[in-house]
């Protein structure tokens, strides 16, 4: 079981698809570094579908860090930087666009929290309570926001078991968002396994459902790019490859696609990254 508790931080991604029961050892870092693109798209899933104004390009580059305060208790941190580009109208006979072409980059909404584990035998169970700050920034003339302009608190509860060569996880719980943004359901699970000596392969799934309470207005430029707007869900399913090269270091690639939503790009994200344990 220490191997594998061990093992099971290394399969959490920056994609907010992974969230593991497991708690680090106290004393311990796990760090990792990486990069997520959704490349020049247009189409947003809606009732019906619709497109943005402009071609978007959505890059992002994300720290994340756990450390044990106890063997029960982990923080995390998050820091995701955007990189997001608006390009060539999607519509060329549109004389008089509401936005501008432009690149932004600027820091997402920076998210800290705590994991605390309250169960351990061949069941793990853990809650987890997270705040993600109002760090984002928005830029009128482009429409281009990076990050929702409220802060976020989000429990989980989280559960999960290791088997021989394959381990389950799953997780529920909810996202409240303050300055009139709509809370969210959220629940979803993963299930991995080690295809070759230092390889896992592993599947997810994660669904995030709007209640449609929130009342927030926000400016047509930002609706003209679906960036951070209200009301935003989906589902969503993909895999994830963890490559351990030593037992402190290893690379991490995947992808993620989804079967529905609202006010989200219909279109692949991809991730790859490195990182270090220590």
């Amino acid at each position: 079981m220490k191997y594998f508790s061990h093992l099971s931080i290394l399969l959490i991604s920056i994609s907010a698809f992974s969230q593991g029961p497991w708690t680090k050892e106290k004393g311990s870092y796990y760090s990792q570094l990486s990069y997520t693109t959704i490349q020049n798209y247009s189409n947003l899933f809606g009732d019906p579908d619709y497109t943005t104004e402009r071609k978007l390009t959505d890059n992002t580059f994300q720290f994340y860090g756990e450390y044990g305060f106890s063997d029960k208790l982990t923080l995390i941190v998050n820091l995701p930087l955007k990189l997001i580009k608006s390009g060539d109208l999607v519509v060329k006979e549109n004389s008089s666009p509401a936005t501008k072409a432009a690149n932004e980059t600027s820091l997402g909404n920076v998210e800290m929290g705590l994991k605390y584990n309250f169960y351990k035998k061949k069941w793990v169970l853990s809650g987890q309570f997270s705040l993600e700050t109002s760090t984002g920034s928005f830029d009128t003339n482009s429409g281009i926001r990076t990050g929702y302009d409220a802060w976020s608190f989000t429990p989980l509860f989280l559960a999960g078991r290791s088997f021989d060569k394959f381990y389950l996880q799953t997780f529920v719980g909810g996202i409240f968002r303050t300055n009139g943004y709509s809370s969210n359901f959220k629940i979803g699970g993963e299930l991995g396994t080690k295809i070759l000596k230092k390889i896992w392969l592993i599947g997810f799934v994660d669904i995030v459902k709007s209640f449609e309470n929130g009342d927030i207005v926000l400016p047509t430029s930002n609706d003209l790019t679906g960036l951070y707007v209200n009301d935003q869900e989906y589902g969503s399913y993909g895999l994830k490859v963890i490559g351990v090269l030593t037992e402190d270091f290893g690379i991490t690639g995947g992808y993620g696609s989804a079967f529905f939503g609202n006010n989200v790009a219909k279109k692949i994200a991809l991730t790859m990254g490195v990182y270090y344990t220590f």
